[in-house]
């Protein structure tokens, strides 16, 4: 697989539909390898993720999307059965969860703004305007699609969201790494 990188400029906005569905519909276009799945990265996370292991976890799982998740701390959590599946979500450690079906067992995780998406995902998108696309997630994966987590614990990652966290970035880039 020849990796395709594409990089969108968000600063506009179409009417009536999301910049993530305007700016990956040409994934579809089959003239442009379209079918293939593909990395949706939040522009302010940097990670050691292994994107191609990823990748294979997501076509092996044959899943609509794939989210790197990792257990730490974080204000929103999303919650994955014994499966790996996207059943709910949670605000904080402390505030009771809210399930998609049947309250299943399981494991609260943060996500890390990775995504791997099937191009199929794209057509089942019914939100309007700008919108989030865990809600989107959590309603896909009510109607039984597959919203698969890969777990990243043993990746670095940080959000680089906060001057302070981009700091911290710098200094630890700059430390000597071990053979």
């Amino acid at each position: 697989m020849k990796p395709n990188l594409s990089v969108f400029d968000n600063s506009w906005y179409h009417a009536g539909r999301s910049i993530f569905v305007q700016a990956a519909w040409f994934f579809l276009d089959e003239s442009m390898g379209g079918g293939e799945p593909f990395i949706l990265h939040n522009v302010d996370v940097i990670s050691s993720i292994d994107l191609g292991r990823m990748v294979q976890f997501h076509r092996e799982n044959k899943a609509l999307a794939t989210l790197a998740v990792k257990d730490r701390e974080t204000s929103r959590y999303l919650l994955f059965d014994n499966e790996h599946r996207l059943c709910g979500r949670r605000s904080g450690r402390d505030q009771p969860p809210e399930f998609i079906g049947a309250p299943l067992p399981f494991q609260a995780l943060a996500f890390s703004g990775i995504h791997v998406i099937s191009p199929r995902l794209l057509t089942m998108l019914t939100e309007e305007g700008a919108f989030p696309i865990i809600g989107a997630y959590l309603r896909l994966a009510s109607q039984g699609e597959k919203i698969l987590a890969f777990r990243a614990d043993e990746y670095s990652w940080r959000d680089l969201g906060k001057q302070e966290n981009i700091q911290q970035a710098e200094q630890e880039l700059k430390r000597p790494r071990r053979p």
